[in-house]
């Protein structure tokens, strides 16, 4: 089986994470997966193949070189985002001319190089979308399909030398629980990638710092023929509290390095409202800044409505940066390497979001994170060029090439 094939027979598992679910994994689906996965490592000849109840999958491929060699790992994730349907996925390859790709039967899908300009960078390619209806799965299928296609690949060739290699396949990353039941110290690893960005060439050891806040507003409703002077609306307290945060650090507003205030959620009424935010930089000193300026607001929107506001905030991981740069000249520097050789421009660049390898990394494993090669997740126009998972796999074979020769 190929790297596409792989591919194409993962999308058909539905494994849609759900946010309202409390067990781990959150949905059944993910172990489905996971246990069909542990099948075709056991096929392909992998050892210490470990599956438990909460669906972490991790396994091995020996070392088959007798120097010492540090033990590296790669992780993907099981799940696919809850904000669009994974289920029934109907893949389809395009070879791609250029222009426009209509996705869906009647015609109303299109993929458009106007909206998506970056899709011309894949002119003469295939290109696997969707049928319009549902998200490809891409993130991170593409990603278990490069690690396993890169461990058969290896398995298949002893003559590339190479150390003891760990793979891990771990579910809910979506919603931000991937890392929850993560055993670092049984995957045994001095450092690990995540395979799990965007676009070929991609490699990211820099996220945000994120927190996230739900500002709670009480009121006091009265009949408003008698509200004078007396009524107090919990909603329009939260509209008025929304309105003091800058504008300027909202999401569409921003890129880069640019931190913000992202409303997730509102509900409101007379008597009760609240606001769901995340907060996001990248600095510490800004992330810091950020959240000590909703405690300021809350204090003052109590001083002008005594008892009527209250926050809670809490942290959610943190920029790996601070834990992968003290040893960026193996672990980077090994990836940019790698990519070179096979024939991969290496774009280093921040993450506008987080990753499990975040929180690994603080967890004691340094994890940044490389390209699997899709293009807009979470969404029916996601697409994926099979060049560049199969650049993504190639990449993984290089490192663990390389590493031979750093040790």
């Amino acid at each position: 089986m190929n790297i596409t094939e792989r591919f194409l027979k993962y999308v058909s598992f539905d494994t849609e994470s759900s946010e309202t679910n409390q067990t781990t994994p959150s949905t059944p689906g993910q172990y489905v997966f996971a246990q069909e996965l542990a099948n075709e490592l056991e096929e392909i000849g992998l050892e210490e193949i470990s599956l438990d109840e909460n669906a972490y999958l991790m396994a091995t491929l020996p070392a088959n070189v007798e120097q010492e060699v540090p033990v590296i790992g790669f992780i993907a994730h099981l799940d696919t985002s809850p904000d669009m349907s994974g289920k029934d996925v109907h893949p389809r390859i395009v070879s791609y001319q250029g222009g426009n790709i209509t996705l869906s039967e009647d015609g109303q899908t299109v993929l458009t190089s106007d909206m998506f300009p970056e899709i011309m960078d894949y002119v003469g390619q295939e290109i696997i979308v969707t049928d319009g209806q549902t998200l490809l799965g891409a993130d991170d299928k593409a990603g278990v399909a490069a690690i396993i296609s890169a461990m058969a690949y290896l398995k298949a060739h002893p003559e590339i030398k190479h150390g003891k290699i760990r793979i891990a396949f771990t579910p809910d990353e979506e919603i931000g629980q991937g890392a929850d039941h993560f055993d670092v110290k049984k995957f045994g690893c001095q450092w690990g990638y995540t395979v799990d960005g965007g676009q070929i060439g991609e490699l990211e050891y820099e996220n945000f710092n994120a927190a996230g806040a739900t500002i709670r507003f009480k009121g006091l409703n009265v009949h408003p023929g008698t509200a004078k002077d007396k009524m107090v609306n919990a909603s329009l307290l939260a509209i008025e509290f929304a309105g003091w945060l800058p504008q300027t650090e909202r999401p569409e507003h921003t890129s880069g390095y640019d931190g913000f205030f992202h409303l997730t959620n509102m509900n409101g009424s007379v008597e009760d409202a609240s606001l769901s935010y995340i907060i996001r930089d990248h600095s510490a000193r800004l992330f810091k800044e950020k959240k000590e300026l909703l405690e300021a607001l809350v204090m003052r929107m109590n001083e002008k409505h005594p008892g009527s506001t209250h926050l809670d905030i809490h942290d959610q991981y943190y920029n790996m940066r601070e834990m992968v740069e003290p040893h960026k000249e193996m672990i980077i520097d090994l990836a940019f390497e790698a990519m070179t050789e096979v024939g991969v421009k290496p774009i280093i660049k921040p993450i506008r979001g987080g990753t499990d390898g975040a929180r690994l990394s603080f967890m004691g494993l340094p994890c940044p994170n490389i390209f699997a090669g899709g293009h807009n997740f979470h969404g029916r126009y996601e697409y994926l060029p099979i060049r560049s998972m199969q650049k993504s796999m190639e990449t993984i074979i290089k490192i663990a090439e390389l590493l031979i020769h750093k040790s």
